[in-house]
């Protein structure tokens, strides 16, 4: 995604991202090890011609794929949490529908207005606002929030939160809403610190990485580089095309300092 917009701008469209999913992302040297159902779902609607929305409408379409790889958008959008929505939800139809999308929207426009350095309260009414607030993600950020209030560190919250968001009867972990739920719930019972915030949703539990990720892509946003352990920065500085090929070798920091540039630009159109 981040190189798709340093590509083609902030006017990404869906049709964009098709076409480079078909060229970079359906092929064979890719071993899309420790890929998602929802993407696996997707790449075979799109092997077999569809094209979004019909491409990202299957079983899983509310699973929490797109909400772990939408910090570009809100990072190119900073302080525009419409706008980081828009351009999750144009990403968002190629593999996923439904929650899938409005979990990866909500995402998107927290780290939008984080970027802003706001209260983590703005933040979570930020991503709310983007999306129905009588769908599942928009109850379960909500819910999880107000359980995690509660609780004076994220480590007295975790159980709580586990207890009441988590949907035990369902043995794969990876729903969009329960996942993006439980990451605004460590963000909140972290009072904003990056370490608890990554570290709570790797002990949370379930698909622990992608609560992780979204809880660092937020809290990341809002603090900067520096609150970030640079032991952590160092071990993951350069992608190493284990799961995609065509993404081997990018740097990450480089690459986050292009699609800053790119929103800087657009702050600084007349």
């Amino acid at each position: 995604n981040a190189r798709l917009l340093i590509r083609h701008g902030t006017e990404l469209r869906a049709a964009m991202v098709a076409e480079a999913w078909n060229k970079e992302i359906v092929n064979s040297s890719n071993a899309h090890k420790g890929a998602g159902f929802s993407e696996m779902m997707a790449i075979r609607n799109l092997k077999a011609g569809l094209l979004p929305p019909e491409s990202g409408q299957h079983l899983h379409s509310w699973s929490d794929g797109l909400a772990m790889r939408v910090a570009p958008f809100g990072i190119v959008a900073a302080g525009d949490p419409t706008r980081a929505a828009k351009l999750a939800a144009e990403d968002g139809s190629v593999t996923h529908s439904g929650e899938g999308v409005f979990a990866g929207q909500a995402v998107a426009a927290a780290v939008a207005v984080a970027m802003l350095g706001s209260p983590v309260d703005a933040i979570v009414d930020a991503a709310r606002k983007v999306i129905p607030a009588d769908s599942w993600t928009s109850r379960g950020i909500e819910r999880a929030v107000t359980i995690a209030n509660k609780y004076p560190d994220v480590w007295s919250a975790l159980k709580p939160l586990s207890a009441e968001i988590v949907v035990s009867s369902y043995f794969w972990p990876d729903i969009g809403p329960e996942a993006v739920a439980l990451a605004f719930g460590v963000i909140a019972a972290s009072r904003g610190n990056f370490r608890d915030a990554v570290l709570g949703g790797v002990n949370m539990g379930r698909d622990t990485d992608t609560i992780a990720a979204i809880a660092g892509a937020i809290i990341g946003a809002r603090q900067g580089i520096d609150a970030l352990p640079p032991e952590w920065t160092r071990r993951v500085s350069v992608a190493r095309g284990t799961c995609l090929e065509s993404i081997k070798g990018m740097d990450v920091l480089r690459t986050a300092d292009a699609i800053a540039d790119l929103a800087n630009a657009r702050d600084a159109k007349p």
